[in-house]
């Protein structure tokens, strides 16, 4: 496996009604580009929100020690 990046691009309203956009980024582990995207899109699923998974990348990260 290998930790990919994964940049999510989120639309919301704030507290004034203005539609803003936020850009999150997210740490996936993952054999492939396109399996870090499915497990972002599957992590968002059945959030009420506008989202797009903007870019994925892998990283040289080795291992998360926590």
């Amino acid at each position: 496996m290998s930790y990919y990046i994964a940049k999510v691009k989120i639309r919301h309203e704030d507290e004034n009604g203005k539609m803003k956009k936020t850009i999150e980024s997210y740490l996936v582990d993952a054999v492939s580009v396109t399996d870090a995207e499915v497990k972002v899109i599957k992590d968002f699923e059945g959030i009420s929100m506008e989202y797009e998974v903007s870019a994925v990348s892998e990283t040289k990260i080795i291992k998360v020690i926590s």
